[in-house]
């Protein structure tokens, strides 16, 4: 069984190889007409989409119940009318992106007749693998169709019926254009997955999705280059100098707007010489949004906090993805910059102040991708940054960084033209030189 499986991968995989090497080809007009259908195609099977979407919410709800799944997986899960309007929004916006395949963003003449080209392209064959958000699946297809990659793409369990719905839908609109067979492939269980990280000779990126524990595992398990990010512990800090009603704002808007997202804030720091004045507010404001608040103890005690649990260094460092927040008293900015980069996960960061200079040093100092000023967390996702959607996001250092959309799945190649130049010509006593002149 486990030999048939694996011989079942390898020819899906050898599949989407060839097709990456035709969708390199492909032109901007193809690529287009390629994702309007795709849009128009999800419009008309809002019906049967939806209806997909109820049985997975009907199974989840009964793990739910039974304990075998947490409650903040169903708004993930959910997937409403208004929710897919906002997916076919964001396919017609990634259709009417510039376009920077074929481009060249380095010209050089290095000699007489010999010319350099740094030339964007393709990666080629890319493996994503998402949970709960069924929602993420045309977002991740839009994408690659656009930075003409082929894809493998593996969805949560929890969402089976929503996903095969849309990926049925989607592969029916790109055949109805013509679109390469085997340019994409929706895998169903584990043991796919599992013989695909191995295939480091035709995958050539994986992106997760998920879990810190999915993210964790695929990165343990794999020689291919891993995309993504493990934990999203994002931070709200309340400077000295901080419009407190703006605070209040921000910071509530951070928690609850969407609790389950990586881009909510976990942590929320009150510098001191603002907290008599603040904490009081946010507890109360965050405790009206039905969130539970932790603080530590030793604030609890010094500003008489009532009905709310105590933080430690545990809380510190934990995604809650759910509405449970920690707060945290810190003398400076130089103690919040330094809790944030100790308990942080190098996601999203945001300081409240109207000290520009304050701000400069939390951006310059604070290791994460995303670093604002006097605007919620919420707004880290490539929808929000006009990238019409995101594969994911990296927290890494090397690029891409922060929400991954379209110009993060591209890399280059360089195209040298010549008319039979030698590098022997340029050796030796009396070697050629180079004139390495810009071209225009």
């Amino acid at each position: 069984m486990a030999e048939s499986v694996l011989a079942q991968v390898q020819e899906v995989a050898k599949q989407a190889r060839l097709a990456s090497c035709r969708l390199a080809r492909f032109t901007r007009e193809k690529r287009t007409e390629a994702l309007l259908a795709m849009a128009e195609h999800l419009s008309t099977n809002e019906s049967s989409i939806l209806a997909a979407n109820k049985i997975d919410l009907a199974n989840a709800q009964a793990l739910v119940e039974q304990g075998k799944m947490p409650s903040s997986y169903l708004k993930r899960l959910k997937l409403d009318a208004e929710k897919l309007k906002g997916v076919i929004d964001g396919v017609r916006q990634v259709a009417e992106l510039e376009d920077t395949l074929g481009k060249a963003t380095l010209k050089r003449e290095l000699d007489d007749g010999l010319n350099l080209y740094r030339v964007s392209c393709p990666i080629g064959v890319v493996l994503v693998i998402f949970e709960s958000r069924p929602d993420a699946l045309p977002q991740i297809m839009s994408l690659l169709v656009k930075s003409g990659n082929a894809g493998l793409i593996k969805g949560g369990k929890e969402a089976e019926n929503s996903n095969r719905a849309i990926f049925d839908c989607l592969t029916a609109a790109l055949k109805s254009v013509h679109y390469p067979e085997g340019a994409f492939f929706l895998l169903s269980g584990r043991e796919e997955v599992a013989d695909l990280l191995k295939l480091d000779k035709e995958v050539d990126l994986v992106i997760p999705r998920g879990s810190n524990e999915l993210v964790r595992h695929i990165q343990e398990n794999t020689h291919i280059p891993v995309l993504g990010h493990a934990d999203g512990i994002c931070h709200v800090y309340v400077d000295e100098k901080a419009d407190l009603e703006m605070a209040l704002k921000l910071a509530v808007d951070s928690k609850t707007q969407y609790p389950a997202a990586c881009n909510a804030i976990e942590t929320l720091l009150v510098n001191r010489k603002i907290a008599d004045v603040f904490l009081k507010k946010i507890v109360d404001a965050l405790q009206e949004k039905k969130v539970e608040v932790r603080v530590e103890k030793s604030a609890i005690d010094f500003y008489n906090l009532k009905n709310v649990g105590t933080a430690d260094n545990t809380d510190w460092s934990t995604e809650y993805s759910d509405l449970t927040i920690s707060i945290k008293v810190v003398d400076s900015l130089s103690e919040a910059i330094e809790h944030i980069n100790t308990f942080g996960s190098s996601h999203t960061e945001c300081i409240v102040t109207e000290d520009i200079e304050a701000f400069e040093r939390f951006f310059a100092e604070v290791n994460s991708a995303g670093v604002y000023l006097n605007a919620s967390t919420r707004f880290a996702d490539g929808f929000r940054y006009g990238f019409g959607a995101e594969v994911g996001i990296s927290t890494g250092k090397i690029h891409p960084r922060g929400p991954v959309g379209v110009e993060g799945i591209i890399t280059y190649k360089y195209k040298l033209v010549g008319h039979g130049q030698i590098v022997a010509d340029y050796s030796g006593e009396n070697a050629r030189s180079f004139k390495h002149r810009e071209i225009k």
